[in-house]
């Protein structure tokens, strides 16, 4: 039986989410066809005659891209089972499936794909969903089988202050999380839970990676420190096998501070940065998203890291109903003044926030009061900010960073602009003249930046 995996995006990374349920799915004796439409051109020939065709979608704009793409799947296959699974599929049941989706999967998904596909196979694919829409089930993970994947060196790289640039693998370590913040989109779905994959698997993934030309893992664990006892092992024994190899992870402030005596270890094991959500440097939005750390726990942090070396790659949500014009002017202070300039990528600067089905900001009677109702296709609750001038402003940065990428215009220089146009929206004096910022990066990063 043929199946077709379809990733449309996932921040510039070879997809996990296709490599993982490949390897079930082919140990069951299925032919799986993987496809990353971030990298390739959807080919019709590619999906004629499957039988199940599943589209990946963790996050939102992967989800709306797929959507997208649903109407030619459907001409092209129309005898084919569609099925949507990862984070945003249960999030968005009840409007996929009026779209014609047949099975939708989220949380550990892939035991529910091979029993997918096992019931198709028996010929009873147009039966009602028998698979559980939502799985937190422990399971026993196969070693991603990454055949037929684009090569790595045509997804995003990691880009040095010396101007080298190296291949990027991606693995996880685990899934879900084990804490409530009131924005994140994986609260919906894990609500606390979260999830080991067997170190075993873990290093085998890294092993086909590095043999495949990885020079850097980056470690896609909503956060890495969730498993404290399961992650420093692991990065000791990858550290151990393969010396020259990097990595980076994500984890949260909270947990930075509170597992700080193990920065250490990540930085004599090779990891060359670190991301965190850190949201705001406001204190009264860092209650309201439930955080759990505070504009003084923030710095903290990016002191430690500077007296060990390693580097903090911050992500923010700076719009929020709660943003002034004050505000985020002092956000933008305050990067400036503890050298952070560039340790953010400029969109983090310009996002502003989604609120998706079943967020948990809704449990604030305020955000209930200010959004409309649920848009299915946005897949989102659309609010507006108090003061028009706001949303205004967040969308005029969004232009001068999509310009200033595309000029290939350094974090720096964007920032300088970003700021000019803030301090002028909010009728602010210009600054004065600032001594000349680096001309190019002095961090680590990668050259496609996080968003959602």
């Amino acid at each position: 039986m043929k199946i077709v995996l379809i990733s449309t995006y996932e921040l510039g990374r070879q997809p996990f989410g296709l490599a993982s349920p490949a390897a079930w799915l082919r140990a069951g004796g299925s032919e799986v066809v993987c496809v990353d439409l971030s990298r390739e051109q959807f080919c019709e020939e590619t999906v004629r005659d499957a039988a199940l065709i599943a589209f990946y979608v963790p996050m939102h704009t992967a989800t709306r891209l797929a959507v997208e793409l649903l109407k030619t799947i459907r001409r092209l296959v129309p005898a084919a089972h569609i099925c949507f699974y990862g984070l945003y599929a249960p999030m968005n049941e009840s409007w996929l499936r009026a779209l014609g989706v047949q099975t939708i999967l989220g949380g550990e998904f892939e035991q529910g794909l091979t029993d997918l596909a096992r019931r198709i196979a028996v010929g009873h694919g147009a039966d009602v969903q028998c698979e559980p829409v939502i799985s937190l089930a422990r399971q026993k993970f196969a070693v991603p089988n990454r055949t037929g994947l684009v090569v790595l060196d045509q997804y995003a790289r990691l880009a040095l202050p010396d101007g080298e640039k190296r291949s990027v693998g991606y693995t996880e370590a685990s899934r879900g999380c084990k804490h409530l913040c009131r924005h994140c989109p994986i609260v919906p779905v894990y609500k606390g839970a979260f999830r080991v994959v067997d170190s075993d698997v873990v290093l085998a993934d890294i092993r086909q990676q590095v043999a495949a030309g990885a020079q850097h893992i980056t470690f896609g664990d909503p956060d890495f420190f969730n498993g404290i006892g399961h992650a420093i092992p692991l990065v000791e024994s990858l550290h151990n096998e393969f010396p020259q190899i990097t990595y980076d992870v994500t984890i949260k402030i909270e947990h930075l501070l509170r597992h700080s005596e193990f920065l250490p270890v990540l930085r004599q094991t090779g990891c060359l940065f670190v991301t965190s959500a850190v949201e705001s440097v406001d204190d009264l939005v860092l209650e309201k998203l439930d955080k759990h750390h505070t504009r003084a726990d923030f710095l903290d942090v990016v002191r430690r890291f500077q007296e060990i070396g390693l580097t903090l790659q911050s992500t923010f949500l700076p719009f929020t109903p709660w943003t002034s014009f004050e505000s985020y002017i002092e956000l933008l202070e305050v990067l400036r003044e503890n050298g952070l300039v560039e340790n953010v990528a400029p969109i983090q600067l310009a996002i502003r926030l989604l609120i998706p089905a079943g967020s948990r900001l809704l449990e604030l009677s305020e955000v209930r009061a200010l959004v409309a109702p649920f848009d299915e296709s946005a897949m989102v609750y659309p609010w507006k900010h108090s003061d028009p001038r706001v949303d205004a402003l967040s969308q005029e940065l969004q232009q001068i960073v999509h310009a200033g990428e595309k000029l290939n215009q350094s974090r720096s220089r964007i920032f300088e602009r970003i700021e000019a146009a803030a301090r002028r929206a909010a009728g602010a004096p210009a600054l004065l003249k600032q001594p000349p910022m680096i001309s190019r990066a002095t961090i680590p990063y990668l050259t496609e930046p996080w968003y959602c």
